[in-house]
């Protein structure tokens, strides 16, 4: 468990009475249910952390580097953690936050259109009929706050960064559905200072032509970065946003409750603006807007838009202490089973952490996969196992470079 090479094989000769192939098949053929599980996760980890004040759903996404083209999902595509364009897979995340309590629920694997215009590969990759269709991020994020409510999870707000703030449909499916979010926005995302009443021009009767249907406003939009910038030093003020690992943090924010609209719509929407800059920042800008109630603080809505620090938090945690980043599955059942021990891993970090946090205040995951890799039961590596795991090692490769032969002979007839 401590080696690098987190693969199954290396697993096994470590932990006493498993087989390899049992393993594999678990998670990659076995019929289990990963979505029952995850939402079993879900509710235990709402009996931990939901319905508090600050109970809230934080929604991100994370790709995992592959190579080749099988892996389900795999592409060329935007690698946020690498900040390329990148051959991987991603995956839409849903995490339950309760100001430094969070954990994983919900995950939802992103297929690209290369994949869902391909049923075949689709099929052969085991993707089940009822996902053979193109769905965005943000649909797949607002499917995660739908199952979420659905199940009863008691959370008070959804938060998400600017990459799903950019898409108006998702930020409206929320409004529209009763939740409360906090949602950040790019900078050049457009608001208006005043109602802009959009109205359809009226046909003027002594021109030709068709008559005027699209909505238009007489009031002049401007952008978050432009407003902000045009704030005096005076408008900003120093608020608390969270408590950090060097004591609270802090940072100075602007608030205006602004008018949103996207041009189709018949009513614009009167929302919180929220501009956080870090101390000692000038320029480094986060924005956000939220459709909280009009009377929520400043100093709320800035805590509000802290918390999905810790959604990254969590993704982090996974990567490095659960193994969220580092398996050999090639299909839909087996990418969606990893996740879902992945997630009941965290799930059980959780409760070891709120359990010890009297005797252990700074106890991390990383702390907890290393106690358990000390303490759990390993396979007594003797003289005559080191040989026997060499030999089940020189079999499979011996498999591997008569199956390559076999294929190069094929090719060349």
């Amino acid at each position: 468990m401590q080696s690098v090479k987190r693969n199954m094989e290396r697993m096994v000769e470590v932990v006493p009475d498993s087989n390899w192939q049992s393993m594999q098949n678990f998670i990659s053929h076995s019929p289990w249910d990963s979505f029952s599980l995850m939402d079993q996760i879900a509710k235990d980890a709402d009996n931990l952390i939901g319905g508090d004040r600050d109970s809230c759903l934080i929604i991100d996404e994370s790709a995992i580097t592959k190579k080749g083209k099988k892996s389900v999902g795999v592409s060329r595509q935007w690698n946020g953690r690498l900040g390329k364009v990148d051959n991987c897979q991603v995956g839409v995340y849903a995490a339950l936050n309760c100001r430094d309590k969070v954990s994983l629920i919900g995950c939802r694997l992103f297929l690209p259109e290369s994949w869902t215009n391909d049923k075949e590969r689709c099929q052969r990759a085991g993707v089940p009929t009822d996902r053979l269709k193109h769905e965005k991020k943000a649909e797949l994020a607002l499917e995660m706050v739908h199952s979420a409510r659905e199940k009863g999870l008691s959370y008070n707000w959804v938060g998400a960064d600017a990459f799903y703030g950019e898409h108006p449909e998702f930020v409206r499916a929320l409004d529209q559905a009763g939740e409360i979010f906090m949602v950040d926005v790019h900078s050049d995302q457009t608001i208006y200072l005043e109602n802009p009443s959009p109205y359809v021009p009226k046909h003027q009767s002594d021109r030709r032509g068709r008559k005027p249907s699209r909505l238009k406003t007489d009031v002049r939009p401007i952008t978050v970065a432009q407003w902000a910038n045009s704030q005096p030093k005076s408008s900003w003020q120093h608020v608390f946003i969270r408590d950090a690992s060097k004591g609270a943090l802090t940072a100075k924010v602007l608030h205006q409750r602004v008018w949103l609209w996207d041009g189709k719509e018949e009513h614009a929407h009167l929302w919180h603006l929220i501009v956080r800059r870090e101390n000692g920042s000038k320029n480094n800008y986060k924005y956000s807007v939220s459709n909280a109630d009009e009377n929520t603080s400043v100093q709320r809505l800035a805590f509000m838009q802290g918390q999905r620090f810790w959604v990254e938090r969590a993704i982090e945690d996974a990567k490095t202490s659960a193994g969220l980043a580092d398996y050999q599955v090639r299909n839909w059942n087996g990418w969606h089973h990893h996740m879902a021990m992945v997630m009941l891993a965290l799930l059980f970090m959780l409760q070891v952490k709120i359990k010890y946090k009297n005797s252990y205040e700074l106890l991390s995951c990383n702390d907890i996969r290393n106690l358990l890799s000390h303490f759990l039961p390993r396979r007594d590596i003797t003289k005559q196992e080191v040989l026997h795991q060499m030999e089940i090692r020189h079999q499979k490769r011996a498999k591997a470079k008569e199956h390559f032969k076999k294929q190069k002979i094929r090719k060349s007839d």
